[in-house]
Order: structure tokens, then C-alpha cells, then sequence
């Protein structure tokens, strides 16, 4: 996902006092109390939730069963005496983890 300039705008001067029209990305109103940034100040914001965005991927990637599910995994193998690696719950975390490595694993 690319930000967007508007959100760039957005998470410059929040919502509260600041009214921008755009065309073909070109402000072409603004009606703030807050300075209208340049250009370098807004692909700035853009460039910086990017690099935000791109740093949580790895947060986003890693899709673990639900926790309910998690809980059960272990209840079940908990009863059958497998609360060790060849648990089911041991074993469906270990693959999220596997398929999802942290840079330097």
C-alpha cells in the first residue's frame, strides 16, 4: 500500500482545523491555520509512512490461528499428554514462525 497524499496531510495537521481541496495532486484551497506545506514536506510524510507501513509488514505477515483456537490447541494437547514439541498448538505456531522468519533467524 502506498500512503496516499491526503493522508500525508492528515498526519501533518490531523483533522482538526485544516480543510484542503486537491486536484490531480495539486492543492488547489487551503483553508487552515497551519501553513500549506511544500511539496518536499508532503512527499516527506508520504516517504515517512511508507517506511512506517513496510516496517509493520512483517506484524501483517505473520497470521497466527485465533487465540480461542490457540487455547484449544493446548487444552487438547494438554489432555493428551503432548505439551511438548509434537503438540498440535507447538506445531501450528513453529510454521507460522518458519514461513514468516525474522531478518537474522
Amino acid at each position: 500500500m502506498k500512503p496516499q497524499r491526503q493522508e500525508a496531510l492528515l498526519s501533518l495537521f490531523g483533522t482538526k482545523g485544516t480543510g484542503f481541496t486537491e486536484e490531480d495532486g495539486i492543492i488547489t484551497a487551503w483553508d487552515s491555520d497551519n501553513p500549506q506545506p511544500t511539496e518536499a514536506e508532503i512527499e516527506a510524510e508520504v516517504k515517512r509512512l511508507q517506511t512506517e507501513y513496510d516496517a509493520n509488514q512483517y506484524q501483517r505477515d505473520r497470521q497466527y490461528p485465533e487465540l480461542g483456537e490457540q487455547l484449544d490447541m493446548l487444552f487438547h494437547d494438554m489432555t493428551a499428554g503432548k505439551g511438548s514439541k509434537d503438540g498440535e498448538w507447538y506445531k501450528a505456531i513453529a510454521k507460522v514462525k518458519a514461513d514468516n522468519p525474522k531478518e537474522g533467524e
